[in-house]
């Protein structure tokens, strides 16, 4: 795979805040822009990165011989899913109907493991539906995130049925206790119904925030933001059955990234690939993108009830320069690893795509600043206009607040749940 530096062309979609004239809420603001890295930019937070070789090469000859790992000690199959806490030497891993609690350092001692199976009537409701009994009709944990020292929050597809609940870890390392808690709340809106379902999940300061699917047929994707602690039901998503928000997305992760050193200005990113809203009705074009909300976004109090306000998404151009001047795209995200650095509010951000083109097969890796992705996310935005009905910049007055933004609001305490 060849190391690239890529730009970001916005192409996202955005309701307009509630705050906005009339004229302008009524519209579908997408960012346009917007940075194409080049070589010759002496910038460093603009200039492409390159790097001449990898940091670390590992033969695939090592890992047939005996470098990899490997671990038999599991009953059930279906692994999806892993959470490693270095500092406690432990290692989770969810599959069908168990989680497992490994050390990461002998896979070969015995490892600690619950049976959380799918209620029978969610089974017996998943086979009269024609899903298979053994590839879908069972508790598939999805979800393993931490949520703090003793507790980690898990979510499972129960028979398409998803639920969710807390681990218990205990307090000593050295013997880890590994219970169910007997608290069992609906997965919906935070754990997708399949267990092939592409989706990501972050759980942040108390709220989970989720890319996936919210019924059984897999056809209303939304960005959820649902609270993990206390008894509160309220939730905010994007819009449903609406393509400009989203289109088919397959989601591909989630990360929680300070923009300053105030926690109001914090922000929650998903990176996924969608059809194409910019390409004609009959074009199957696949772009990825990059969304991000704003964590203090508390939705609309007359419009938006329920719904982001501060919603962008913008698109990930990786490419790269071909012969005859004609750049070829590596349109479809596969993959996204966020580097951390001593700068906690610009880690480097990694994503693996690859060609949608039937003729020529390609991957590639791509490296993106932060710099780069604020700069689309405050760049024009996008409408469409004219007689074709074409995406085109926007040039009216943009409305203050700027759309995608957000006044901070006041904290208030939370009651958090006993677990």
């Amino acid at each position: 795979m060849a190391a690239l530096a890529a730009g970001l062309q916005a192409a996202g979609g955005l309701r307009a805040r509630r705050y906005v004239s009339p004229l302008i809420s009524a519209m579908l603001l997408l960012l346009l822009l917007c940075l194409q890295p080049s070589e010759s930019r002496t910038d460093p937070e603009t200039r492409t990165w390159s790097q001449t070789g990898p940091r670390l090469q590992l033969p695939y000859s090592d890992l047939r011989n005996g470098s990899a790992l490997h671990w038999r000690g599991g009953v059930s199959g279906g692994y999806q899913v892993l959470l490693l806490d270095e500092d406690r030497g432990w290692l989770l891993v969810g599959g069908k109907d168990h989680v497992y609690l490994l050390s990461p350092d002998n896979l070969d001692r015995p490892a600690h493991k619950i049976h959380w199976p799918a209620a029978r009537e969610h089974v017996e409701l998943c086979r009269l539906a024609g899903k298979s009994l053994e590839r879908d009709c069972a508790n598939f944990v999805r979800v393993l995130q931490p949520f703090n020292k003793t507790h980690v929050y898990a979510c499972g597809t129960g028979a398409f049925h998803p639920q969710c609940t807390y681990l218990q870890l205990g307090h000593n390392p050295e013997e880890p206790l590994l219970k169910l808690s007997h608290t069992v709340e609906s997965g919906r809106g935070k754990c997708p119904f399949s267990p092939r379902e592409p989706f990501a999940v972050r759980l942040t300061d108390g709220e989970l925030y989720a890319g996936t699917s919210v019924d059984f047929m897999g056809a209303n994707a939304a960005i959820f933001r649902t609270s993990v602690q206390g008894s509160s039901q309220h939730y905010i998503r994007t819009e449903a059955y609406d393509h400009n928000w989203l289109n088919e997305p397959d989601f591909v992760g989630s990360f929680s990234i300070p923009d300053t050193h105030s926690p109001d200005d914090d922000k929650v990113y998903f990176f996924f690939k969608e059809k194409a809203v910019e390409a004609g009705q009959w074009d199957k074009t696949v772009y990825s993108r990059v969304a991000r909300v704003c964590k203090n976004d508390v939705g609309g109090k007359r419009s938006l009830i329920n719904r982001w306000t501060t919603f962008l998404k913008a698109r990930l151009v990786c490419s790269v320069p071909g012969p005859s001047g004609v750049d070829t795209h590596f349109d479809e995200l596969e993959d996204i690893f966020v580097l951390e650095t001593k700068d906690p509010q610009n880690p480097t951000i990694y994503g693996v795509f690859r060609t949608s083109s039937s003729i020529f097969q390609g991957s590639a890796v791509c490296v993106y600043s932060m710099a780069s992705i604020r700069a689309a996310f405050n760049g024009p935005f996008a409408h469409k206009e004219g007689p074709d009905y074409r995406w085109v910049e926007y040039k009216g007055r943009v409305p203050y607040p700027r759309p995608g933004t957000e006044f901070p609001v006041r904290s208030e305490s939370k009651h958090v749940r006993k677990v």
